[in-house]
């Protein structure tokens, strides 16, 4: 059996642990209007991106304008208020674990770009975290100083591995896996303990993805698969991280052990026996998050720009969560805008607890 699908309980707990190898103390994200926090199992937070057919944002909606659905089901809007000013800091994750020296290289580059623009004043406060095989560093806290980042950053040496990492053999690509989503759980668990809403976005291709008809999968397989979706679905609204991912590769960077057409895998997952390692696929779990999935441009600051005007205008709804007949029972999120030609876009699920 593969070695993800052993450690999955690992992964589980490492949800409560804290970041690996952290290397700075834990930034202090500031916020003026001081959003809630993602709730509870029983109070539910969402922030919601409303736009207009251009994908402009659409500011001035009140509650009512808004209708909430839980499992298709109209739910009460406790408590709402808009945000119109940005309150949310950037965390950009520059992954050197799925990617060849070369691409690392590539984004290394254009990452500086993105922090040197406008003489390095950020129009919002950035975290800095490197993915590497050695461990995951933090260069600094959060700060719209890119001058000082970037010079953080100059400090970082790019390691040149030994091997293909893309078409490396099996034992390659779970080791890879397994390392990528303990990483991500880890960090989110880590963002948790920070106020306020944050937009985390990954660079890179994401991990492999091993087909569920390329290996046998028993049972308590499926049972650790699916506690590992519930533990990052649910740990990503408790910390009020919305995901993206920007591949500047396109989607056949990694091979055939990627699976590119994610959207079949975006479907809610109510039940182990419908786990699949593909649920888990950075991309699934970015759009569940109520983020997007770029793959089709090369200019990362084009990309970072445009996940970053989700932190400028956005809507906070709170509602009171399903009392589950049985745990990790998950109910289908939609969020609609009583507006002509407007569309909101949040988290498309939770898991429910009795």
């Amino acid at each position: 059996m593969s070695r993800f699908l052993g450690s999955c309980v690992f992964l589980i707990l490492l949800h409560f642990s804290g970041l690996p190898g952290q290397t700075a103390p834990a930034p202090q994200l500031q916020s003026k209007t001081a959003p809630p926090p993602g709730g509870t199992d029983q109070q539910i937070t969402l922030d919601v991106q409303v736009t207009d057919k251009s994908g402009a944002a659409v500011r001035g909606l009140q509650k009512d304008d808004f209708i909430l659905l839980d499992d298709k089901q109209p739910k009460d809007i406790v408590s709402f208020h808009a945000v119109d000013s940005p309150a949310v800091g950037l965390v950009l994750v520059m992954d050197e674990v799925n990617v060849t020296y070369q691409m690392a290289a590539f984004e290394r580059a254009e990452l500086k770009k993105f922090l040197l623009w406008n003489g390095g004043k950020l129009a919002l406060p950035v975290s800095f975290v490197i993915f590497t095989e050695a461990g995951t560093k933090m260069l600094g806290g959060f700060s719209s100083d890119g001058k000082a980042l970037s010079a953080l950053y100059d400090k970082h040496t790019t390691e040149q591995r030994s091997g293909n990492v893309i078409t490396g053999g099996n034992y390659s690509v779970q080791q890879r896996l397994d390392k990528s989503i303990k990483t991500l759980i880890s960090l989110i668990a880590f963002e948790g303990t920070l106020p306020g809403r944050k937009l985390m976005l990954w660079f890179g291709p994401g991990w492999p993805i091993i087909s569920r008809t390329s290996i046998q999968v028993y049972r308590q397989d499926e049972q650790q698969i699916f506690d590992t979706i519930v533990a990052a679905t649910n740990g990503l609204r408790k910390a009020r991280v919305t995901l993206y991912t920007i591949d500047p590769f396109g989607p056949e960077s990694s091979g055939g052990n990627r699976i590119s057409d994610y959207k079949g895998y975006l479907k809610g997952v109510t039940a182990p026996s419908e786990a699949l390692l593909g649920n888990l696929d950075l991309e699934v779990l970015a759009v569940n998050s109520g983020g997007l999935a770029l793959n089709s441009t090369n200019d990362l600051t084009a990309a970072i720009a445009e996940c970053a005007t989700d932190a400028h205008s956005f809507y906070v709804l709170s509602f009171e969560g399903a009392r589950a007949a049985h745990a990790n029972e998950y109910r289908a999120l939609e969020v609609k805008v009583d507006k002509p030609a407007a569309t909101a876009r949040t988290r498309t699920g939770y898991y429910a607890e009795p």
